[in-house]
């Protein structure tokens, strides 16, 4: 059998992620991983539009991608688009443009088809024990949460309340306001009343959090205690306490203190603050002792489609 690769391409509102694969006999190999901050939600995401500017960066992107996809002679390349483009006015006119000028066919993705693709990705990773589980990823456009167990999924919802947006209606101030926050946590409080319900319903007991912003806290965590991530591990645990010690931490800081604090990114410095206060309104209704972090979300959803593909045409 020829060697099989595949292209993913998960084009985030915030990070567009290329991950080059080659499907071998019970998983997949990866070639080669790259992840750029496009910010394709800066400046319009809240008008449902994406600026000039996001655009020119993300064909500059794209066409990047897609010479590392041909330098790799890969013809099966899936490229999905989330929330940014899904609302945008200008999103399909996007679409078009792309598949005209470089050749890449995006599917423009549902909230729901993310949710499941995010839960696959976690799946994937083995962080799923068995138990009910609240996993949830925070896009800079989108909220994803899925309660579920390592067999099926109970209940999943998308919301578009992602990072960049929150970023833009609440953090005017920095270090941001303790009034930018209440209006912040009354405002998660309105529109996350679905979740809520399902939470009482369903009482998960614990909380999983897909690549992201949990990568961050990880990294932070790991750097507080002088230990290093161990290469090839996918799943990573956060204890509540050292959560809310370094959430804390970044709600006193302003942006310059922030890219300060071992572990950070630049990528990740803007909407860390909404989205640790995310993660801590969250903790109010599922309390934990430990956060579990995947590492593995949308993108690996979607390698795992690939192999499902791969296996029902063989």
């Amino acid at each position: 059998m020829s060697t099989q690769k595949a292209a993913v391409i998960d084009m985030g509102t915030n990070t567009f992620h290329l991950v080059l694969v080659e499907l071998v006999k019970d998983g997949f190999k990866v070639l080669y991983k790259e992840k750029i901050p496009v910010k394709l939600g800066q400046g319009g995401i809240n008008q449902d539009h994406i600026a000039p500017d996001a655009l020119k960066r993300a064909y500059h992107t794209l066409t990047h991608f897609k010479n590392l996809i041909d330098g790799e002679q890969i013809d099966r390349v899936f490229a999905f688009a989330t929330s940014a483009v899904r609302n945008a006015k200008n999103g399909e006119e996007f679409v078009q443009e792309v598949k005209k000028r470089i050749g890449i066919d995006i599917k423009v993705i549902s909230g729901e088809e993310e949710a499941l693709l995010i839960y696959e990705g976690i799946k994937l990773s083995g962080s799923l024990n068995g138990q009910t589980e609240l996993m949830m990823d925070i896009g800079g456009g989108s909220v994803e949460f899925i309660i579920g167990t390592s067999e099926e999924v109970f209940w999943k919802g998308s919301f578009e309340i992602g990072g960049q947006r929150l970023l833009e209606l609440f953090h005017h101030h920095d270090p941001i306001l303790t009034s930018e926050l209440q209006r912040l946590h009354n405002y998660l409080e309105e529109k996350l009343q679905p979740l809520l319900k399902a939470i009482s319903q369903y009482k998960p007991c614990s909380l999983v959090g897909a690549s992201g912003t949990f990568d961050t806290l990880t990294d932070i965590y790991f750097e507080s205690m002088l230990q290093c991530k161990l290469t090839g591990q996918h799943v990573f645990e956060l204890p509540a306490s050292e959560f809310h010690r370094i959430h804390q931490l970044l709600l006193s800081k302003n942006r310059d203190e922030r890219l300060q604090i071992p572990g950070m990114i630049p990528m990740r410095v803007d909407m860390i603050v909404v989205a640790s206060s995310l993660i801590d309104f969250i903790l109010k209704y599922v309390p934990v002792q430990n956060i579990t972090c995947s590492h593995y979300a949308l993108k690996e959803g979607a390698i795992a489609e690939v192999l499902r593909q791969e296996v029902e045409t063989n």
